[in-house]
C-alpha cells in the first residue's frame, strides 16, 4: 500500500495561534537537528546556551530560568562539568552556594551550535522568495515582543 506524502502543514487549522505553535515546534526541531552531538542532549545544550549567555550562575537560579528539575539539573551539569564545558565554582562569600560558569571549550562548543544553527535557517530563509522574506522580517518585531511577553507572564 503506498503511503501519501504526509505533512504536518496539512493538519493544521486556520487558527494563527495553532499555526504558530506548530510552526515554531517544527522549526525548533530542525534547528536542534542542524547540530547533533553524540555525547550531548539537546537539553544540555540549552543548559550550556543559558550558562554561556547568563555568565555565572547559581544552579537554583538556572534550574528556575530553564524550567527543569534541580535534581534533573544536577545531573546534566555534572554531564557537562565531565565533558569539561562548564565548571562548579564556589561563591566567594557563601561556600555552601556553587556557580556554574562555561569553560572555553563549552564557549568554542555552543558557537559552533549556534554558527551551524545560524547556518541552517539562513538556508531556508534564501530559499525564500522576496515576498516571504520580506513577511518573516515583517513579523520579527511582534515575535520577539510575544517572547518577552510570554518570558514575564509569571514574574
Amino acid at each position: 500500500m503506498a503511503s501519501k506524502n504526509f505533512s504536518l502543514v496539512d493538519t493544521v487549522s486556520g487558527d494563527p495561534v495553532d499555526r504558530l505553535r506548530t510552526t515554531l515546534a517544527r522549526l525548533g526541531r530542525q534547528i536542534r537537528m542542524s547540530h547533533v552531538d553524540e555525547n550531548l542532549s539537546p537539553t544540555q545544550i540549552e543548559v550550556l546556551a543559558a550558562v554561556v549567555r547568563c555568565g555565572p550562575l547559581r544552579l537554583s537560579t538556572l534550574a528556575a530560568d530553564e524550567g527543569i528539575n534541580p535534581t534533573m539539573l544536577s545531573r546534566i551539569v555534572a554531564k557537562l562539568e565531565s565533558a569539561h564545558l562548564v565548571e562548579r565554582t564556589p561563591d566567594r562569600d557563601d561556600a555552601r552556594i556553587i556557580h556554574v560558569v562555561a569553560t572555553d571549550a563549552g564557549r568554542a562548543l555552543l558557537q559552533e551550535v549556534r554558527s551551524e544553527r545560524t547556518s541552517a535557517l539562513r538556508y531556508g530563509y534564501s530559499r525564500l522568495d522576496s515576498a516571504q522574506r520580506a513577511s518573516v522580517e515583517q513579523a520579527l518585531g511582534a515575535l520577539e515582543a510575544m517572547a518577552e511577553i510570554l518570558k514575564n507572564r509569571n514574574a
